[in-house]
């Protein structure tokens, strides 16, 4: 699929709802992982719909996230562990910045 397609109306409320989940990441994580099982279980969103692309994007974005931490939870050196928590933290803002932007604006993500 090109960006210029045009999408048919569809319900894109729990994309929002998801990347507003997820930008809560600072509440312990919690919300990431429900957000995380939402999206899992949303078996009936057509393969190839707008709302398909974003929910992998979110699935690739959080499973991308939980490597960097567990990384830096094993990394022994604190001047070190920090950067790379930083990293982890930054790079999933930039990717729920993205997402929910690209959502707003219809344009499918991959």
């Amino acid at each position: 699929m090109t960006e210029a397609e045009v999408y048919t109306a569809e319900d894109l409320s729990l994309g929002h709802f998801l990347y507003a989940l997820m930008s809560a990441f600072p509440l312990f994580f919690l919300p990431v992982f429900f957000s995380l099982v939402i999206n899992i279980s949303q078996t009936n969103v057509a393969s190839q719909s707008l709302l398909a692309t974003h929910l992998r994007w979110q699935r690739n974005s959080i499973t991308g996230l939980m490597p960097l931490l567990i990384i830096g939870y094993f990394i022994p050196q604190l001047w070190l562990s920090i950067p790379v928590f930083t990293f982890a933290l930054i790079w999933f803002s930039y990717r729920i910045f993205k997402g929910w932007l690209g959502l707003n604006d219809n344009l499918s993500m991959y």
